[in-house]
């Protein structure tokens, strides 16, 4: 089924379908560079979707040959012209990888071509990463003369190492989906002819596991990371939750008859 974008751009496309939900940025001309209007319908839309009880999983993809070159900088002299707007603008960037980040459904970046300054950022912020043989990862920060929003850079670092998170950002120079796989920011890379398929094999994997199973352990990894005591709570909440659930239930009889497990969440 389609679903309807935030109102305030129409750069974003939504399909949803056997629990997963697609949002692919849509913005070719400008290799899917996202404005602010874009960045506020992403912050609101993800939290919508993952509150859906049909979504388990989402696929956040661009249109096209490419993931997101970033923001959209031919309107950085009105919307990020200085200090003032500036705030503005990056409460906007981070709402939008924060509701990536927090959201309550794990979300997957399937990444062609340019993945680069907001757009890597989009794909720090998931929880799993896969790419074509072409992408190419940037952070070009220091070429534009700006900085990039803390929690964007806390993003950056946990997915791609301090190491490499210096890289990027010091020398503004660009990696291939090699590098970016052995800096551990990739899952692993595909040929491109076998790319949809993988990664349609990877969110149905995840959308048939037991949802709280899937919650709890995103909040066990999420606790490891944080080292937030309210995190290790909830991730200690969440755990004990799916013992008393019908899906553990239904997981031990799967196993028992030897069948195909059919989770609701519950």
């Amino acid at each position: 089924m389609t679903f309807q974008a935030p109102s305030g751009t129409n750069s974003l496309n939504v399909a949803i379908s056997e629990h997963v939900a697609r949002i692919v940025i849509d913005n070719q001309q400008r290799k899917n560079a996202v404005d602010l209007a874009g960045w506020r319908a992403l912050a609101a839309l993800v939290p919508e979707l993952a509150a859906r009880p049909d979504v388990r999983v989402i696929l956040l993809s661009g249109a096209g040959h490419d993931f997101c070159a970033g923001a959209d900088i031919s309107e950085f002299d009105t919307v990020r012209k200085d200090a003032a707007t500036a705030r503005v603008y990056e409460a906007a960037n981070s709402a939008a990888f924060a509701a990536i980040r927090t959201s309550a459904v794990p979300v997957v970046a399937a990444i062609r071509g340019i993945c680069f300054g907001g757009g890597f950022g989009l794909a720090a912020s998931c929880d799993l990463r896969i790419a074509t043989e072409d992408a190419r990862f940037a952070v070009p920060a220091a070429r534009l003369g700006l900085a990039y929003p803390l929690d964007a850079m806390i993003d950056i670092v946990t997915a791609a190492g301090a190491q490499m998170a210096r890289y990027l950002t010091l020398t503004a120079q660009p990696i291939d989906a090699r590098q970016a796989l052995a800096g551990g920011f990739l899952l692993e890379i595909v040929a491109p002819e076998s790319f949809e398929e993988r990664v349609g094999k990877i969110a149905d994997a995840i959308a048939a596991s037991a949802p709280l199973s899937v919650k709890a352990s995103r909040l066990s990894i999420m606790s490891v990371v944080t080292k937030d005591p309210l995190v290790a709570r909830m991730a200690q909440e969440a755990g004990d939750a799916t013992f008393d659930s019908a899906d553990y239930a239904e997981g031990r009889a799967a196993f028992k008859e030897r069948r195909k497990p059919d989770f609701q969440g519950r």
